[in-house]
């Protein structure tokens, strides 16, 4: 394969088709992206897409504008702003990071990948990201979509997750100190745009002259996936306790563990023979059941509803919604139909 070609080509098409997005810099810009905004931004996508993550970084940017002002925040009002992002054990690195580096480094972000990678909560790709985008050095950045583009382009036969050093390898080969940031988004945006994991627009690929995967005629079928396991299910029951001020009683998980050191629902054990715990004895009354799927397992939970009071974190219910994990979002959404 004509490496020079295919990098040629590629960034030819990612300055014409490059996305504009709000941490971005133009392509072949000479100024850099704010490393602070990079960074937040690539956090956020590590598990959901640019259209889901958008809008909470537009929320965080505008409420915690530096790293310092991050650093400074309360761990719950981050959680809480986080919300609807999944995985919280990101959030509570998020803060650990901003924290670091404003205690250690000035509140400025280290310039190189080694630095970055020392950082509390701050991974290989996270760090490769930074490093390319923000700083602009030659780093090999490695995503999902990155992955897909080197199985098809190579026709990678080895199944994803064993074939993942391989992928990086190719993917390093490609690397150079030739405009790394924007060769670093280009893949991402070919993978993200083009490249697409069902039905990819293999007519409208720069690099389909190149494509080994394309030449099989089955592009799609790259990168080579092992059959996955069935998810495990647990079952559980949630406690939606209301008061005669229209408020729900909430309280603070364990900060250790599945959404540590979030609010939420008053809970069972998450288990396959779960015992109802009610918080407090009450005229308890089943509203429904919901479902709710974690990386690990499915979860089956039955949602109870009663009136009453107690030692709880009370808050208004419509203030709640928005600063509850989805899964109590969902359970309080099934307890609140039940009641209209």
């Amino acid at each position: 394969m004509d490496l020079i070609a295919v990098r040629r080509a590629l960034i030819d098409w990612y300055d014409r088709e490059a996305r504009g997005l709000p941490w971005r810099a133009p392509p072949g810009s000479a100024g850099r992206p704010d490393p602070y905004r990079v960074w937040l931004s690539e956090v956020m996508l590590q598990q959901t897409t640019t259209a889901h993550a958008a809008p909470y970084y537009a929320a965080f940017t505008k409420r915690w504008p530096t790293v310092g002002d991050l650093a400074a925040a309360e761990d719950g009002e981050v959680m809480a702003a986080w919300a609807g992002l999944g995985y919280y054990a990101r959030a509570r690195n998020l803060l650990a990071c901003a924290r670091a580096v404003a205690r250690d480094h000035g509140g400025v972000f280290p310039d190189s990948e080694a630095g970055l990678l020392a950082l509390p909560g701050v991974g290989a790709y996270t760090a490769a990201a930074v490093a390319a985008i923000a700083f602009d050095q030659a780093a090999n950045v490695v995503d999902g979509n990155v992955e897909r583009v080197m199985a098809r382009l190579f026709a990678v036969q080895t199944p994803v997750p064993a074939a993942r050093p391989e992928l990086r390898r190719l993917a390093a080969r490609f690397v150079t100190d030739e405009r790394p940031g924007d060769w670093a988004q280009a893949l991402m945006d070919l993978g993200a745009t083009v490249c697409r994991p069902k039905s990819p627009l293999c007519d409208r690929c720069p690099v389909a002259f190149a494509c080994q995967g394309l030449a099989t005629g089955a592009p799609e079928r790259f990168p080579v996936k092992t059959a996955k396991a069935e998810r495990p299910r647990r079952m559980g029951h949630a406690y939606v306790l209301t008061d005669d001020q229209g408020r729900v009683a909430l309280v603070r998980r364990p900060g250790k563990g599945l959404l540590g050191g979030m609010l939420g629902l008053p809970t069972s054990e998450w288990s396959a023979e779960p015992v109802p715990t009610p918080p407090i004895p009450a005229d308890w009354r089943l509203a429904g059941a919901i479902e709710h799927v974690f990386t690990h397992f499915s979860l089956d939970l039955r949602v109870h509803t009663a009136t009453g009071t107690g030692e709880f974190l009370w808050a208004p219910i419509d203030e709640a919604r928005t600063g509850l994990p989805t899964v109590f979002r969902k359970a309080l959404d099934r307890a609140l139909a039940q009641q209209d």
